[in-house]
């Protein structure tokens, strides 16, 4: 299952970067294509832009750090990954498409020095993204939302397994009175 997620991770960042060259060979920076209108309104566009920094363009001009920094996030994910650390499939799952969507947006940075963007989402006027960007944040997401459902459950087990300890001890005093 492992590899299967990889693969898929590898399918990912090749659909990244296929639609990064053809969005970089066939529109113009700042071009933007209306996709999905409702009236006069544009929901989805392709828009060509280029950041040079991380979501948001936060840490613009930040490109030796943002490099490192995703690059140790990838070795870890992927260590933990082969090292068989991480078991669960909802994990590896998770931990696949935050590698994807960090090798995407790491092959750009080194490549072009600033990351492809073109994914333009009007209705909620927000940044314009790529596909590695949507694979990072899923991962990150789903990675977030297992742990903390796992904590969870792990705290309730607990508290249920200190009721049945309790619970016995209290029949086991009450037999012995008897």
């Amino acid at each position: 299952m492992l590899y299967i997620a990889l693969a898929a991770a590898a399918g990912l960042i090749g659909l990244d970067q296929l639609t990064k060259i053809l969005i970089d060979s066939n529109m113009q920076l700042h071009q933007s294509i209306p996709i999905i209108s409702f009236g006069d309104t544009n929901v989805l566009n392709i828009t060509y832009e280029r950041n040079p920094g991380a979501a948001f363009s936060i840490l613009e001009g930040k490109q030796l750090f943002l490099i490192l920094f995703t690059a140790v996030v990838i070795v870890v994910m992927l260590y933990l990954m082969l090292s068989k650390r991480v078991k669960k499939p909802k994990y590896i799952w998770s931990m696949s498409l935050i590698v994807a969507g960090g090798i995407g947006n790491l092959i750009d940075r080194v490549i072009r020095g600033e990351v492809v963007d073109f994914i333009d989402v009007r209705i909620i006027n927000f940044a314009v993204f790529n596909v590695a960007d949507i694979c990072a944040v899923l991962g990150a997401l789903g990675l977030l939302l297992f742990v903390v459902a796992d904590e969870i459950k792990e705290q309730k087990n607990k508290r249920s397994a200190k009721k049945s300890t309790a619970a016995g001890e209290i029949e086991k005093s009450t037999n012995e009175d008897k």
